[in-house]
C-alpha cells in the first residue's frame, strides 16, 4: 500500500494524531488486480455534484485514480462514498469518473463481497468477473457529438449580424427540436453542409457533448405465442406451493424433484408469469448446452421480453442485453451460470434448471457455485430459489431433507406416459462382446436395427471425444503422452494428430513406437470420432450427425444440428454428456449409453453421482412420444449401485446409499471441504512449499481448537501435471465451513511461495483431479 494511503478498516485517526482533520468526501476504491484494499481517495467538488450524472463518482461506478508512488492512473471500482473527517493532505484524490451510469447496485455489491469473504478471493476479481467485459469496454457503442441551442442564441445570432441563410435557418432547425441532434441530424433537416454548423459552433451559438449511443441492433425475431398447457395434478400442487412462495414476500429455496419428462418448465414458465404479473423480472438458470432452441423457444413463446444470454453471444450483444435488463425492460433472463449476476432491478424468482450440473461451478477464480451465490440472492431480495432436478445434487437433497428447503415431487410423466424401459448390457460376457470389434454389442445394434426400421430415431451417448482415447505399443508398453500434462493423447482422425484435451497441445501421431522402435503401435480406446465411423459402417441407410467440442465450435451448430435432427432429417445422433439432458424429441424410441463406466472411477468422491446422474438423464431422453422407448447401458459393473439405481429410476434409493458412504467417510454434505492446489514448474520445490503449506494449515486448525477437523495430505494430486506445472493438494475438511476459511486465511498470512509457484483455495470444490 501507498504510505500515503488509509485502509477502509484502518481505526479513524485519534484527533492528537492529525493537525487539520476536516469533513470531506471520500470514496472507497477496490483495484481489480494488485493489492486488495480498499483504498480511501478523496472525491474532489467537480465530481461531487449529482446534478452531472455522468461526472458524478458513486458507489458501483468506476473511477481512474493515482496509485502507488509513481502515482500511475489505474481504474477501480468504487465501493462506498461518504463524508468522513480526514486529514485531506494524507489522501490523494479521484482522477476521473468512468462509467457513465451505475455498473453494480448496492445490493450486488453486498453479494460480490460475501463472495469473495466465502470463496477467498480479492473482492476486485469478484467485481471484475460479476460485470461482463463488453459491458466494461462498453461494446456496440460509439461516442457521438450532440448540439444544442446556447442560451440567447437567436439574439447573439442577431447581435453578431451574420447573414447566412444556411447558418439561420440551422440555428432555427436546432431551436425547433424536441430533442439534441448530431451534426449530420441537423444538416439533413436544415438542408445545408456541415461548414455552417461548425461556423454556428465556432461563435458559440451552438453547444456541443459528447455522450455514447448504442451503434444499433438487429429486429427482434418474432415468435408465435403459446398458450399455458393444462397442468396434472402433481404439476397443480407444485404450482400452487411456488405461487405461495411467491405470494409470501420472503426468501424460500424449493427443491422441485420431478422425474424426466414431468413438466418441470411448464411450471417455471407458469410461476414466472405470475412473477410478471406484479412487473418483476425472473432468471432462469440452465447449463450452457441445454441453451437450445427448444428452451428458448419455449420462453420466447410465452414472454415479450426475454434476454438469452450465453458464451457465444459478442461483447456488444452482452452489453446490449446488459442495459436492457437495467433498464428493467426484460421480463425473463435465460442463460448459464454468469447470467446470476443479471442487474435485474426488480427480481421477483430465481429458478436453477438442472441444478446438479457440474457447470454450475466456476474452474476459475472467483471458484463460485452459481446455486450458492443465487441462495444469497434470493435471500437479500428476499425472493423464493426454485432448484428442479430429475436428480437433484446430493447438497440439495439434505437440505431439503433437514428442512432448510422445501421439496415439491413430480413422481410421474405428462399424460402418465411410462419411463422408459433400462436393460444393462454386461461387457463382462463374452457373447455379449464377440459381435465384432466395434463399440456396440450385440443387444445394441439389434435394438438399433429394430427402432430405425419402425421409423423412430437413435440417441447414442459416449463422453468420450476423439477418435481413440490413447496410443500404445504392445511391445514395451510406452503411451503417448502430453509433452505439459500427465495425461495420454487423443487421436483425432480426422486431421491427423494427437490431441491434449486439457492445454490443447497437439502433436504428429508416430508410426512406429518413439521407444522400442516397434511398427505395431497401437490405437486404443473408442471415442465419439470412431462411434461415428462404425455407426456409419453399420447403418448406411441412415443419417448420421455427432455433437462434441469438436463439432459444435461454429456459432449456432447446437442449434443447426438439434432442430434439424427435430425434423427428422436424420435419425441418428451420437455424442458426449451435451446431448444427455435438456432434449425433448417424441420420436426418439431407443437410448444407448455405450460405455456407462467413463466417470465411475474416477480419484473422485462424486464420481459415482455423477455416473448415476449422466446414466438417469439420458435415458430420460426415450419414451416422451406415445410410441414408448427403451435405454440399453453397456457397462462392466452392472451391479454398481448407481447404474442400478439408474436403471430402476430411482433416485431415493441411490440418494440413501450415497449419503450413508459420505456420512461414513466425513465428505459433502455432511462436511465443508476445501481443497488447496500448489503447482509450479520444479516437481521438488512444488512438493515442499505444498508440506510448508500444509504445516501452516494443520496449525492454523489445532490453534482453533475444533473438534473433527482436519487436512489431508499433501499429495500428488490425480492429475499430477497440467500444462507443464507439476501438481500437489491437499483437502482441509470439517462441520464448520467459516472455521476452515479462517485456517485457510491464517496459513495465507505472511506465506510467500517461492518464485514460480502458485497456490489456490477451491471453496466446495467440484473438481478432484
Amino acid at each position: 500500500m501507498p504510505p500515503n494511503q488509509r485502509n477502509l478498516f484502518d481505526a479513524e485517526p485519534a484527533p492528537w494524531e492529525i493537525d487539520e482533520a476536516e469533513l470531506r468526501t471520500v470514496a472507497s476504491v477496490v483495484l481489480p488486480t494488485g493489492p486488495k484494499g480498499p483504498f480511501n481517495y478523496l472525491v474532489p467538488e467537480s465530481l461531487a455534484d449529482p446534478a452531472e450524472p455522468e461526472r458524478f463518482a458513486e458507489a458501483g461506478r468506476r473511477l481512474r485514480v493515482p496509485f502507488g508512488r509513481g502515482d500511475r492512473e489505474v481504474t477501480g471500482y468504487c465501493v462506498a462514498v461518504e463524508m468522513k473527517r480526514v486529514d485531506a493532505r494524507r489522501l490523494k484524490q479521484i482522477s476521473a469518473v468512468v462509467d457513465s451510469r451505475v455498473l453494480l447496485s448496492a445490493a450486488m455489491l453486498r453479494l460480490t463481497q460475501w463472495m469473495a469473504d466465502y470463496y477467498l478471493c480479492p473482492w476486485g476479481q469478484v467485481l471484475e468477473a460479476v460485470v461482463p467485459a463488453g459491458v466494461r469496454g462498453m461494446a456496440g457503442t460509439r461516442e457521438v457529438k450532440f448540439l444544442t441551442p446556447a442560451d440567447g442564441a437567436l439574439e447573439k445570432f442577431k447581435t453578431l449580424k451574420l447573414r447566412s441563410p444556411q447558418q439561420l435557418k440551422a440555428l432555427e432547425t436546432l431551436l425547433a427540436s424536441d430533442r439534441p441532434l448530431t451534426i449530420p441530424e441537423l444538416a439533413e433537416s436544415a438542408d445545408c453542409s456541415l461548414a455552417p454548423i461548425k461556423g454556428l459552433i465556432k461563435h458559440g451559438l451552438i453547444e456541443t457533448a459528447v455522450a455514447r449511443v448504442a451503434t444499433g441492433g438487429g429486429a427482434e425475431q418474432k415468435w408465435q405465442r403459446e398458450t399455458p398447457l393444462e397442468f396434472n395434478p402433481d404439476q397443480a400442487a407444485a404450482f400452487e406451493s411456488i405461487r405461495t412462495a411467491l405470494d409470501s414476500g420472503e426468501a424460500k429455496g424449493i427443491v422441485l424433484h420431478g422425474v424426466t419428462g414431468s413438466g418441470k418448465t411448464e411450471v417455471y414458465l407458469q410461476a414466472i408469469e405470475h412473477v410478471a404479473k406484479f412487473r418483476r423480472q425472473a432468471i432462469v438458470l440452465v447449463p450452457e448446452i441445454s441453451l437450445t432452441p427448444q428452451t428458448v423457444r419455449r420462453f420466447r413463446a410465452r414472454f415479450d421480453r426475454v434476454a438469452v444470454l450465453h458464451s457465444h453471444l459478442t461483447d456488444a450483444e452482452r452489453h446490449q442485453h446488459w442495459q436492457s435488463i437495467a433498464r428493467g425492460e426484460v421480463e425473463v433472463i435465460v442463460g448459464a451460470r454468469s447470467a446470476v449476476f443479471a442487474p435485474t432491478p426488480h427480481l421477483g424468482l430465481i429458478v436453477i434448471d438442472e441444478e446438479h450440473e457440474t457447470t454450475f461451478k466456476q474452474d476459475q477464480a472467483p471458484r463460485y457455485h452459481a446455486r450458492d451465490v443465487a441462495w444469497q440472492r434470493a435471500q437479500a431480495e428476499s425472493i423464493p430459489l426454485i432448484l428442479g432436478s430429475a436428480t437433484p445434487s446430493l447438497e440439495a437433497w439434505v437440505r431439503a431433507q433437514q428442512g432448510e428447503f422445501e421439496k415439491i415431487s413430480l413422481p410421474k410423466r405428462v399424460m402418465n406416459l411410462p419411463l422408459p424401459d433400462v436393460m444393462t448390457v454386461d461387457m463382462r460376457d463374452p457373447a455379449q462382446t464377440r459381435f465384432g470389434r466395434g463399440a456396440i454389442t450385440r443387444p445394441l445394434h439389434q435394438a438399433m436395427v429394430e427402432a430405425l426400421r419402425g421409423g423412430g430415431q437413435v440417441i447414442l451417448l459416449l463422453n468420450r471425444r476423439g477418435f481413440s482415447t490413447h496410443i500404445q505399443c504392445p511391445a514395451c508398453g510406452f503411451v503417448l503422452k502430453c509433452e505439459y500434462c500427465d495425461l495420454a493423447l487423443t487421436y483425432h482422425r480426422q486431421h491427423n494428430t494427437a490431441l491434449c484435451h486439457y492445454c490443447d497441445h497437439e502433436a504428429l501421431p508416430p508410426r512406429a513406437c518413439p521407444d522400442c522402435k516397434s511398427p505395431a503401435i497401437r490405437y486404443g480406446g473408442v471415442g465419439t470420432q470412431k462411434l461415428e465411423e462404425e455407426v456409419k459402417s453399420r447403418f448406411p441407410d441412415f443419417k448420421c450427425a455427432r455433437m462434441d467440442v469438436d463439432t459444435m465450435r461454429q456459432r449456432g451448430s447446437h442449434d443447426n444440428v438439434l432442430s434439424a435432427f427435430q425434423r427428422g432429417e436424420f435419425q441418428i445422433l451420437l455424442g458426449t454428456q451435451m446431448i444427455a439432458k435438456g432434449l425433448d424429441f417424441p420420436n426418439v424410441t431407443l437410448v444407448g449409453v455405450i460405455n456407462a463406466d467413463t466417470a465411475l472411477h474416477l480419484p473422485d468422491f462424486r464420481a459415482a453421482e455423477r455416473t448415476f446422474q449422466l446414466v438417469a438423464q439420458v435415458a430420460g431422453r426415450t419414451g416422451r412420444g406415445k410410441r414408448g422407448g427403451r435405454v440399453l447401458v453397456q457397462t462392466l459393473n452392472p451391479e454398481h449401485p448407481a447404474i442400478m439405481a439408474a436403471v430402476r429410476h430411482d433416485y431415493p434409493r441411490f440418494a440413501e446409499h450415497e449419503l450413508a458412504v459420505r456420512r461414513a467417510a466425513h465428505y459433502p454434505p455432511f462436511t465443508a471441504m476445501i481443497r488447496v492446489v500448489v503447482r509450479g514448474p520444479v516437481e521438488a520445490v512444488v512438493r515442499e512449499t505444498a508440506a510448508t503449506l500444509g504445516g501452516r494449515l494443520k496449525a492454523a486448525i489445532a490453534a482453533a481448537g475444533i473438534p473433527r477437523m482436519r487436512v489431508v495430505g499433501p499429495g500428488t494430486a490425480p492429475i499430477a501435471r497440467l500444462r507443464g506445472d507439476f501438481r500437489f493438494h491437499l483437502q482441509l475438511q470439517g462441520p464448520d465451513a467459516a472455521a476452515l476459511r479462517q485456517a485457510v486465511r491464517t496459513a495465507a498470512e505472511g506465506f510467500t511461495p517461492p518464485e514460480g509457484v502458485r497456490w489456490m483455495a477451491d471453496v466446495d470444490p467440484w473438481d478432484m483431479q
